[in-house]
Formats: C-alpha cells, sequence, structure tokens
C-alpha cells in the first residue's frame, strides 16, 4: 500500500472514529475543548457534497430569578465544521433581540473561536469583544451580529452566548434541521407551573431523546405588601414545580428546496412554542390569546391595524365621492375604489401585516407607497367611506409557510388584504400589485385557511386545489413547402401565466416577448402577424398570436413534432424518491389542438398512435388523439389534474405518469414524398 493510500485510510478510520465517539456523549462538550479528531471528518454520509457540517448544536430555555422577577434565558451553543469556502457564511453570525419601550432583550456571555489544525497543532483565533456590532432593523427588532476570523476550509468555529428576556410569550424555538447537515441537535426546555405553552412539532426526522422530567424549582424574587405607612418591598422565596423537556436528533440530513413545494420550512424539523395561560399562585388562570375571537379583538384595538379604520378618515371623503360618483352598483363602486388604489399606490413590502412604526393611513395617502398591509388597509377605508362592507383579511403566502389551524398564532401569518361585500358575496382584493385584476390574488395568497378580521375570525378557504387554472393552445399548418412549415398559433394562457406576462411586457417589451419566444424553438422560425390582446383587461387571461415560417429542411422525408414548443421536454419531477408533498399554485387544465394540412406530394409516413392515461382514476388525465382524415392530421392533447397537491407517497406513481406524457409527446409525424412513377 502506497504513502497516500495509507494516509486517505487514515483519514477515514479517524473520521470514523470521531463519529463514534463523538454519537456517545455529545452533549458534554465543551467550549474551546476541540479533539484533533474533529479535523479528520471531511463528508458526512447522508450528504457528500456539504459545505459545512454542524457537530454540534445545543440550545436551552430556562426561567431564571434576577433577584426581583423571573426572566427567560436562552442559551445558545454551537459548532460547525467548514469543509470548503461555500460554506463560510456560517461564521457570520445574526442574533435577534426583541425590544419594546423600555424593557428589551439583552446578550451575553458571547464567545466564538475559529479552530485551525496547523502542523499538527491546533490554533485558536477569538473574536474581539468589540467585534460584535448592533443593526437596528425596525421599532421592535434589533440585530447583533459578529464575524469569526482565521476561517478557511478545514477550519472548525464555535461559538456561545445568552439572551435574558422579560418576554414570556417568546419563549424561543428551535430549528434541529436545516440547511446544513447536523451530526448532534439537542434542545432542554424548562418551565415552572406559572406558564402553560402550546408545543408545536413538526417535520419527519425521529427524535433518538424525547423526556419529559419534574422536579422543583427555587426562585428569590421581590414584591410588594401592604404597610401601615403604604406599600413596601419584600424580598421572598418560591418552589413551583418544574418541567424539563428534551428533544434531541443525531445525524440530521440537509433539508433543502425542491420543485413543486410552497417551503421547506413546512417540513423542517422544529418545535416551537405559544404562551397560552399564566398561573400565578392564589390568582386564576389568566388565557393570553386562547381563541380566534381574542386575537380578532387584539387587532381591532391595534393602532398598527384595526385602529387605522375606526378613525374617522375624512380626508378620504372627497376622492371617494369623485370615484364613486357615477357608479350605478355596490360592486361598480368598489371596483373603481380598487383600481384608484391599485393604480396610484407603490408597495414598498409584500410582507407585512400591519402599518410600519407610527405610519397613519394619511401618511400612506400622501406619500403613494407602502407596504402591502398598509396599501390593503387604506383600499378597505375607502371602501368603508363608501358605505360598503369591508373586512381586513390575514394570511400566511406560500412561501412563509401554512397557518397553524388549531391554536390562534399570529406570528404564522405575514400578509394582509382586503375582503368587500358586493351582491351578497365577499370578494377578496390585493391593491399592491398593479397587474391584478379586480377579484384576483397571487397565486402565492393561496396557502391554506385565511383569517377575516372580524368578531370571530371567519375562515376564508385559499386552498390551491379550489383555483382552476386553464390553458389553450391551438396550431393550424397551412402549408409545408421548400423545406418551410407555415401555419399560425394561438393561446390563451393560465390567468397566472398572463400575469407574469404582462409583467415581462411591461418591465421589458412585447417585442421582447417575441423575442424570447422565438429563441424557444429549436429550429429556425420567423414570425409575423404577432398580437396580443386583452394586455388591459387585467381580471382575463391573455390571447397570444401570431403566425410562423419554420424551417424543416428540404428533404424527402420530414419529421415534424406535432407539438411544436408545447410538449413537456422533460419530466417537472427530476428527483428518483421524494420526502415532501408535491404542492402545486392550482389544478391546471391544458388542451392542445393542431390540424396539419399534409402538403401535396407527401405521405404520412409514421404517425403517433392515440392513447389515454388515468392517474388514480379521476385524479389525472392524458389524452393524445390523433386521426388522418384524407388530407389533414387533427391532434387534441389534454394534461388535466383534478387535485394540486399529492403526498409523499403518491410521489412514484406521479413521476410516472408524466415519464407518459413526456415520453407520447417526443414522438413524430413522419411525412415522405410520394415516390415517382
Amino acid at each position: 500500500m502506497n504513502m497516500y493510500c495509507k494516509r486517505a485510510l487514515l483519514t477515514l478510520l479517524l473520521g470514523c472514529l470521531f463519529v463514534t465517539i463523538f454519537a456517545q456523549d455529545r452533549t458534554k462538550i465543551k467550549f474551546g475543548k476541540i479533539d484533533k479528531s474533529e479535523f479528520a471528518l471531511g463528508r458526512f454520509e447522508k450528504d457528500t457534497g456539504a459545505h459545512a457540517i454542524v457537530l454540534s448544536a445545543i440550545g436551552s430555555s430556562t426561567f431564571e430569578s434576577d433577584g426581583a422577577e423571573l426572566r427567560l434565558v436562552y442559551k445558545v451553543h454551537r459548532r460547525i465544521k467548514i469543509v470548503d469556502k461555500n460554506g463560510y457564511d456560517l461564521a457570520t453570525v445574526k442574533v435577534w433581540l426583541y425590544k419594546d419601550g423600555s424593557e428589551e432583550e439583552k446578550l451575553s456571555n458571547v464567545k466564538a473561536a475559529a479552530y485551525n489544525l496547523e502542523n499538527g497543532e491546533i490554533v485558536e483565533t477569538k473574536i474581539d469583544s468589540k467585534s460584535i456590532f448592533t443593526d437596528k432593523q425596525s421599532k421592535n427588532i434589533v440585530t447583533k451580529k459578529f464575524a469569526i476570523p482565521a476561517v478557511k476550509e478545514g477550519t472548525i468555529i464555535e461559538y456561545t452566548y445568552t439572551i435574558s428576556s422579560p418576554y414570556y410569550q417568546y419563549l424561543r424555538s428551535w430549528e434541529f434541521q436545516g440547511e446544513y447537515p447536523a451530526l448532534w441537535s439537542e434542545y432542554t426546555v424548562t418551565i415552572p407551573e406559572y406558564f402553560d405553552y402550546v408545543f408545536i412539532n413538526q417535520g419527519y426526522e425521529k427524535f433518538v431523546i424525547q423526556t419529559k422530567e419534574s422536579s422543583i424549582g427555587h426562585f428569590t424574587l421581590r414584591g410588594e405588601k401592604e404597610a401601615a405607612y403604604g406599600k413596601t418591598s419584600e424580598i421572598f422565596s418560591v418552589s413551583p414545580g418544574i418541567t424539563t423537556y428534551k428533544w434531541a436528533l443525531k445525524d440530521v440530513p440537509p433539508i433543502r428546496d425542491e420543485s413543486f413545494i410552497t417551503t421547506t420550512d413546512n417540513y423542517t424539523r422544529k418545535i416551537e412554542f405559544q404562551l397560552s395561560a399564566y398561573n400565578w399562585p392564589g390568582q386564576p388562570s389568566k388565557p393570553v390569546r386562547t381563541t380566534w375571537a381574542k386575537l380578532m379583538e387584539d387587532l381591532q384595538k391595534s393602532e398598527s391595524f384595526g385602529k387605522q379604520l375606526t378613525n374617522n378618515n375624512n380626508f378620504l371623503s372627497d376622492k371617494v365621492s369623485e370615484l364613486t360618483k357615477d357608479t350605478k352598483s355596490d360592486k361598480e363602486k368598489a371596483e373603481k375604489i380598487y383600481v384608484w388604489v391599485r393604480d396610484n399606490y407603490t408597495c414598498t413590502d409584500h410582507t407585512a401585516l400591519w402599518c410600519e412604526g407610527d405610519r397613519t393611513l394619511k401618511t400612506l395617502f400622501n406619500s403613494k407607497s407602502g407596504n402591502v398591509a398598509e396599501i390593503n388597509l387604506l383600499l378597505i377605508a375607502m371602501l368603508k367611506k363608501a358605505g360598503l362592507e369591508a373586512y381586513p383579511v390575514i394570511l400566511s403566502t406560500r412561501d412563509n409557510g401554512y397557518v397553524y389551524p388549531y391554536y390562534p398564532l399570529l406570528s404564522r401569518f405575514n400578509y394582509t388584504i382586503a375582503a368587500v361585500m358586493t351582491d351578497g358575496e365577499l370578494t377578496r382584493l390585493d391593491a399592491s400589485r398593479p397587474l391584478l385584476g379586480f377579484g384576483r390574488l397571487p397565486a402565492s395568497c393561496y396557502n391554506g385557511d385565511a383569517r377575516v378580521v372580524d368578531e370571530q375570525g371567519t375562515v376564508m378557504p385559499l386552498a390551491t386545489d379550489s383555483l382552476k387554472e386553464q390553458k389553450f393552445t391551438s396550431v393550424f399548418i397551412s402549408k409545408i413547402a421548400d423545406g418551410n412549415i407555415e401555419g399560425s398559433f394561438q393561446q390563451r394562457p393560465t390567468y397566472f401565466e398572463s400575469y407574469r406576462i404582462r409583467q415581462e411586457i411591461k418591465e421589458k417589451s412585447q417585442d421582447e416577448y417575441f423575442k424570447k419566444i422565438v429563441k424557444g424553438y429549436t429550429s429556425e422560425i420567423s414570425l409575423s402577424e404577432k398580437e396580443i390582446e386583452g394586455l388591459t383587461d387585467l381580471g382575463n387571461p391573455l390571447m397570444v398570436k401570431y403566425s410562423f415560417k419554420l424551417n424543416a429542411g428540404n428533404s424527402d422525408v420530414l419529421y415534424i413534432n406535432p407539438l411544436f414548443g408545447e410538449a413537456y421536454k422533460h419530466n417537472p419531477f427530476k428527483s428518483m424518491e421524494r420526502s415532501f408533498p408535491v404542492e402545486m399554485e392550482a389544478v391546471y387544465d391544458e388542451v392542445y389542438s393542431l390540424n396539419l394540412e399534409i402538403p401535396e406530394g407527401y405521405v404520412v409516413d409514421e404517425m403517433p398512435k392515440p392513447a389515454i392515461a388515468k392517474y388514480n382514476e379521476e385524479e389525472g388525465l392524458f389524452q393524445y388523439l390523433i386521426q388522418q382524415q384524407q388530407d389533414h392530421i387533427q391532434l387534441r392533447c389534454r394534461v388535466k389534474l383534478t387535485k394540486a397537491n399529492f403526498q409523499p407517497e403518491e410521489y412514484a406513481s406521479l413521476r410516472e405518469f408524466f415519464d407518459l406524457i413526456v415520453k407520447k409527446q417526443a414522438e413524430q409525424i413522419v411525412l415522405k414524398k410520394k415516390s415517382k412513377a
């Protein structure tokens, strides 16, 4: 065995030894105690291409006394191996802290270092305490940031910090899974009997530790008592019941984005908490936002939300009167107001639930720009000023994750739209997007149940399975001569495709859009009589039309794919296996038709055979109906799904269904010149 092979084998054995030892006792890792064997770990078995490996991530949340009151104390200790330069981003650590008025969360006990193996010895480089920077992101959020120095390929970084918080409602969540694999991830939470929390657990990976233990805690607190001369301060001790929960995962694979998925956040292994009640000694249990009705009440009383709508808003009167003076119905009133708001205001942030800071609707009205919540709250205020019944609606967009259905968690929502009642029907509106039609919402809003901000928080279903998207394409081949195929193309895309086309044309031009179509063909093609109908009719899909001349080659044999550029060239489901559901934007129904006139002097040598396939009986349909009638070939191809969401166990059969479609749509019509007599 040569020297190179011996070194490689030794490195492999050291790596395996480290993983074995590390797996046996991971909770006793101490800051700064790095073993040389940790540098031997080069790759993670379940993800050999990982740019970094989390060797250990240990967190805890406990309640501690500061001598006066209880504080939530959150501690983090992470150790990470940087495999290559694409993992350098992990050396920049950001910690967010919440503040409200004079009270704030405080960061302390920050330690961070980089370790490099040089000439067989471990060289440690610590961060300077002056290297911790503060970045105020908003009125209530402050971010502390520090960068660990001396990082290169093979470096091990380590950091630890503590956050002390007066906010019992913000018991920190823990993500056991992330972009990089983790050998060990552990979280411990200790809760005294004074607090009840709802635990929200999600993900697929199985815990190797999941325990619950009871004990007695001891706290020293300061309170007040009545005395002959007034209230006086008193120090006292309490010994409440304590429950300690611990969860741990080992050898955690990374979670990465896949096609046809809302967000991986929905499937990351993590645990979250929501304060549900206070249980102070000698007092009845005090619920905290335990019902949707209570959450709605809080929203309606909020200065940044509901109070904006209960103000008189007299500054809107003249504009609303101007917009509605000639209208003949409530729907026409609503549409006039919606179009004016949509076309006159610029959205600066499409992830907002309420007004930013101390901004008001009057500020927005005059500035002509604001976040999505501000714009839609202005729309609601104007609809109300016109005498219409209108409500805010809160939801979570697809990239933000699902709303927890069993408990009112405001933190799960990130988007506010409007709803107006006209002719006995509640119409959903979003005025933050300039190309969106009346009664239309962006595809990103269809992510399960939204909530109308009324007395009960009425459910507004926004399921993708209810969103029907249809696409019709018609191609007529009128002439084939001198190696050229001439014909016409006409397509009505889905509404969301139409929306994207409108955006593209607005940002670039109609000419640029047709140039992209030309580039999409594999053969040389020229377009004429180009037209897009309905560009300004924002409530409906477009109609794209053009005539074309396609170079098919001057040959005795012509090969023609009857679907031209509309065929599925590749299976959209590339992975052999999938752990997550398939979550499409909508339910799709695509119909394609072709009428081809066989040119004089040619005969059909080969033609695809008709085919019909169903997916799970009624959940999907593929039709490929083709026939020759005298000198014409007619094709009707349809791909239809009756639902938008498929479970992981359905993935293999769904992939096979699309394999069949791709294969069939690749078949060609072969025309051959007649042999001369």
